[in-house]
Formats: structure tokens, C-alpha cells, sequence
């Protein structure tokens, strides 16, 4: 049976290489090769052995995931949709500014959390998705973009684990994923610049801190327990003092000495200048638990029909900031990207929101040419 190498970090590739008789040094080669490379054909790998080039053709391969579709946003962002088989489909997004270029990635196909303003929840979940699935949008998307821009310099500077799914409810494929972003010998990201997002799994965010920590988003979105409910089911398992808690303990060994809150606007329902005071005590120990050092990003809501919930008003989302940044709380207001292609943030179920009806639309998509990266 042949194995997947995106599926492999280096210790995995030294392992397999190991069992193919070759030393370690192979192994780093061949991870050069496919991750800084974008090498998918080993007769390309020209510094390993032809007994090994012969070894591999047989036992593993490299393969990107098929592209159903790829939209560009009027503002540079790019959104693909790979088919990751049994009819589910996932999305990545890459966002290009002026100080850094960053990739949004889909751990899972839908999402079992059912946040209440989140597009891909309400598509249900269908299976999680593997290493190599992960690590296959950012070999795709890195080395496609080398490819259109004429360079082989690195052009994506950060990763976002903020796509489809809840990244700490498929542990084992994420982290393997993390270590080889981080590899020198593959992407060489910052640990500053690889950021998890949860909704707030707090067994999965302490051994996250003693395994791989990375910087680290959670999305928080309501000051309270009883909205927190409402809006984030998961908050049912884990309420807020438990969340804190891991989120303090996380802060011994995280790259960043903040957390980063997430907090999606929503008109009415969380806005209001009541929950930024209660949001002020939980983050700074005024409501009795100890404080977190934090920056909260506020996250003007993207409606859809489902949801049942409105943007909050521009004026509300600024005098919210304005509490907030007076209580001397880093406060940022996301600007959204990709509206117009379905790529802003809960926006990600896009074409495949009715997971049930997926298989049909993908039959009847015309799958983008896009050239093979080498």
C-alpha cells in the first residue's frame, strides 16, 4: 500500500526511511525536497539514490488534493475548494497585506461544535481530516503561488488554523501538521506565526502547551456563561473559569505572551455596552478569577440565512472597541476580506454548506486547470 509523505513530520519520514533501509540524512533530503521544493515526482530528486528514488515510486507517494474550485476576490484573496473525497470538501484562504501573507486552514470537514454564527457549523460534520490533508493546502497553495509570481523565495508568512473545523478535536493530525510547518527543513514557520483557533477544548489546550505551542486564538464571543451557551455549545462542557484557567496555564509556554479572544459582533445580542464592562472584569480579574493577558479581535459577523442573526452596526462595533481600548485592553476590529467570494470568516462552508448535496454540485463542477507543481 502506498503511503501518503504529506501525512509524515521528519521524525515520521526518518522512521519510514528507516524501514526502507536508508539513514536519516535521506530522510531530510527527501523532506527538503517535497515541503521547500514542492518536489511531487522522485525521479526529480536527483541528490537521492536511484535505489532509493526506484524504493519510493513503489511505496509512497506525493499527491496535491484535486481543486474543484478557485475564486479570486477583487481585494487579492484567494479561496480554493479541494475535494477530499466521499463527497466532502473543504476551503482554504489565502489573505495577502502589505506586511505578511497568511493561509487559512481547514483541519475537518464541517465542524461538530454548531457555534450559532458560524456558516460551516451549520453544514454538520463529516470526518476529520488527515496530516497530509492539512499539510496538503499549505503545499498547494505555497508552491502555486511560487509558481504564478515568478520566485522561490517562501511567500506565505503565516498560518491560521481558522478554516473548517475545530482544530483540537482532531489532535492527532494537528499536531504532526504543526511540526512539520514549523520544520526548518520544510516551511520554517515561526511558532510566533502558526496560530490555533479554538472554540475552547480545554483538555486538548494543555497538552497543546506541552506538545507543539504555537501562538493561540480562542473564540470567545460572549462575556458570560448563559450567553456563552447559547452561542457556543461547547462552553456547556467547558465554561469560561475552566477556559481562563487553560488559557493562563498556556501562557508558560506559549511563543506569544498573550491570548488572543475572538469575539464575533453580533447586533443585539452580545454588543452592547453592558458586555464589554463584564467582558472587562473576565479578562482582567475584576469578576473574581485571575486575570489573562490578552488582545480581543473583534469580528464584524458575515449573516447568513440560518443564523438567524444580524452584523452589529459599525457605531456599536466602535464605541464596544472604544470601552475596551479606554479599559487598556489591545483591542483590534477585523477587517473583513473575500466577501465577494464567500472567503470571509464564518463564510467558509461556501459551495458546501449542504454537505448532503455536495457530491451532486462537485459532479457537475468543472474542476480548475491548474498546473502541477513540480
Amino acid at each position: 500500500m502506498s503511503i501518503s509523505l504529506l501525512d509524515l513530520d521528519l521524525d515520521g519520514m526518518t522512521a519510514f526511511c528507516e524501514q526502507l533501509g536508508e539513514k536519516r540524512f535521506r530522510a531530510t533530503q527527501l523532506f527538503r525536497w517535497i515541503h521547500q521544493r514542492g518536489a511531487s515526482d522522485f525521479d526529480q530528486m536527483t541528490d537521492l539514490a536511484k535505489s532509493l528514488r526506484e524504493k519510493l515510486k513503489g511505496r509512497a507517494h506525493v499527491a496535491a488534493l484535486p481543486v474543484v474550485q478557485e475564486h479570486v476576490s477583487a481585494d487579492g484573496t484567494i479561496k480554493w475548494l479541494f475535494d477530499v473525497g466521499g463527497g466532502n470538501a473543504v476551503e482554504t484562504v489565502f489573505i495577502p497585506e502589505d506586511d505578511r501573507a497568511t493561509l487559512c486552514l481547514s483541519s475537518q470537514a464541517g465542524c461538530a461544535v454548531g457555534c450559532r454564527f458560524c456558516s460551516t457549523g451549520h453544514q454538520g460534520f463529516s470526518r476529520n481530516l488527515t496530516a497530509g490533508e492539512i499539510v496538503a493546502q499549505l503545499w498547494f497553495a505555497e508552491h502555486q503561488l511560487r509558481a504564478r509570481r515568478g520566485t522561490s523565495e517562501r511567500v506565505i508568512s503565516n498560518i491560521v488554523m481558522m478554516g473548517m473545523g475545530e482544530p483540537l478535536q482532531n489532535y492527532g493530525a494537528l499536531v504532526p501538521a504543526l511540526r512539520t510547518m514549523l520544520d526548518d527543513h520544510a516551511y520554517g514557520l515561526s511558532r510566533r506565526r502558526v496560530t490555533v483557533s479554538t472554540s475552547g477544548v480545554v483538555p486538548m489546550i494543555d497538552r497543546l502547551a506541552q506538545d507543539c505551542p504555537v501562538a493561540l486564538a480562542v473564540s470567545l464571543h460572549a462575556p458570560e456563561d448563559p450567553l456563552r451557551d447559547n452561542l457556543v455549545p461547547l462552553n456547556r462542557k467547558y465554561p469560561l473559569a475552566e477556559l481562563l484557567g487553560a488559557c493562563r496555564r498556556y501562557l508558560d509556554h506559549a511563543p506569544r505572551d498573550f491570548i488572543t479572544f475572538e469575539y464575533c459582533m453580533l447586533d443585539g445580542v452580545n454588543d452592547q455596552p453592558e458586555h464589554a464592562r463584564e467582558l472587562i472584569a473576565l479578562v482582567t480579574g475584576a469578576a473574581g478569577m485571575p486575570a489573562v493577558p490578552c488582545k480581543l479581535n473583534l469580528i464584524p459577523f458575515n449573516p447568513f440565512p440560518a443564523s438567524g442573526l444580524r452584523r452589529s452596526p459599525p457605531a456599536a462595533v466602535a464605541a464596544f472597541a472604544r470601552l475596551l481600548s479606554d479599559a487598556g485592553i489591545v483591542t483590534t476590529v477585523r477587517k473583513t476580506r473575500g466577501d465577494d467570494i464567500d472567503a470571509a470568516c464564518g463564510q467558509l462552508a461556501g459551495d458546501v454548506q449542504d454537505r448532503t448535496r455536495v457530491g451532486e454540485r462537485m459532479a457537475k463542477l468543472r474542476t480548475i486547470p491548474i498546473k502541477p507543481v513540480a
